[in-house]
């Protein structure tokens, strides 16, 4: 399938999907039909061409996909009863000539995938199928489970958001900004699985944090007048900026201080730089605004030594205000090692230890092995970048500390 066509059908599934899911109202029986549609176009398109009329023809073909189900069997009494639809209804007229498929829910969608009666876990997993297109094999793949163990996750999303009898409607405006913080929340998870893989031999997962940039994007083209939305997206395109030079030619990890600058993105460094430069002076400043002017900073030094980091410090003691987070304490910690000495920093990170969300995490002893070599002592930090090689999943970061530890060890 040619980038083109897999990125119109992108584009274009939640659009389908929320009018299917509005016009009869069942999100697993409609989400169901809608992957056929996709999957059908993706097999005809390539060689017949895309339809004048892309969208109509997905929405038609998954409506008759939907009627298919309806007249199955073995699910009929169920899917009647479920969809209170009578089948004239479904076929009473073509559905790329119903003047409702014009509106967009993609915005309605996105809130639905992300109710909070579901996990994180099933949230991720359910827009990124429902919303971001992408099929139950590619979001295994990408999360490294067998395709089975993700299709039960997703299945389990979809009888969720039936039985919390939800619809497909903006949230009451009391619910909304705390909705649309859960949607935030989780294009930033799915962005940070793709940065930073969890498990597996690589590195990074591009397509997930790529999906994330385009689903953000779309959030905001949806809700433009809310600053922490574009914060979000100006954040992953800072941070995505940089993928290019995160591994060697070999699949290394290369730390930030040592990436080779010339092969960063420079247009998504412009484009965010400017996003967040327009968001910025325009009202409350949130968590993410202030995560993306940190990645701004960074992307803004020409050379690792002309990093702004008591500009960076500020920044982190803003964003710790915002909410008390370990994880930000321990970049806290590397700042003011990087302003005052290393010492100031490992007696912030001192802090963390009884920390029962993060005492144990492998980024706590790497930050404080890179800080005691910073101050000279080898051994600590040896052993440290051991035991922090010993606690991670990810092999690449493995192999990267384990080749520190080697490193430090021989001079000491």
């Amino acid at each position: 399938m040619s980038h083109g066509v897999e990125g119109l059908l992108r584009e274009l599934a939640p659009q389908v999907l929320g009018s299917l899911v509005r016009r009869y109202g069942v999100f697993d029986s409609c989400e169901d039909a809608v992957q056929e549609a996709l999957i059908a176009a993706a097999l005809q398109w390539p060689d017949a061409g895309v339809p004048e009329n892309p969208r109509g023809w997905l929405i038609t073909v998954a409506s008759r996909k939907l009627v298919d189900q309806v007249r199955s069997e073995a699910a009929r009494r169920r899917r009647e009863e479920a969809l209170a639809t009578p089948q004239a209804a479904l076929l009473s007229h073509a559905a790329d000539s119903a003047p409702e498929t014009d509106q967009d829910d993609s915005l309605a969608l996105l809130f639905l995938c992300c109710h909070p009666a579901l996990s994180s876990a099933s949230q991720v997993a359910l827009t990124l199928r429902a919303v971001g297109g992408l099929t139950t094999s590619q979001i295994a793949a990408a999360f490294l489970v067998p395709e089975a163990t993700m299709a039960q996750r997703i299945s389990r999303a979809k009888q969720g958001i039936k039985a919390a009898g939800s619809t497909l409607a903006m949230p009451e405006e009391a619910d909304r900004a705390e909705r649309l913080d859960e949607v935030r929340h989780v294009l930033y998870l799915i962005f940070n699985e793709g940065y930073t893989a969890t498990d597996g031999a690589d590195l990074t997962a591009p397509e997930l944090s790529t999906e994330a940039i385009r689903l953000a994007r779309l959030l905001h083209r949806l809700v433009p007048e809310d600053t922490e939305t574009a914060g979000l997206l100006a954040l992953m395109l800072l941070t995505d900026a940089r993928r290019p030079a995160r591994t060697d030619q070999h699949g290394e990890l290369v730390p930030l201080a040592e990436q080779d600058r010339g092969r960063w993105n420079h247009r998504l460094i412009a484009e965010g730089i400017e996003l967040i430069s327009r968001t910025l002076p325009r009202g409350q400043v949130g968590p993410y605004q202030l995560q993306a002017a940190i990645a701004a900073v960074h992307d803004e030094a020409e050379t690792s030594e002309d990093t702004d980091w008591p500009q960076i410090l500020v920044l982190y003691e803003l964003l710790e205000e915002t909410g008390p987070n370990p994880v930000v304490t321990l970049n806290r910690a590397v700042a003011v090692a990087m302003v005052h000495g290393p010492a100031a920093g490992l007696e912030l990170l001192a802090t963390l230890k009884q920390d029962k969300r993060i005492a144990r995490h492998h980024r706590l002893l790497s930050t404080r092995a890179h800080l005691q070599e910073l101050l000279g002592d080898h051994a600590a930090a040896a052993g440290a970048y051991r035991e922090a090689a010993r606690r991670t999943t990810s092999v690449p970061e493995r192999r990267h500390l384990t080749s520190r530890a080697h490193r430090l060890e021989g001079q000491a």
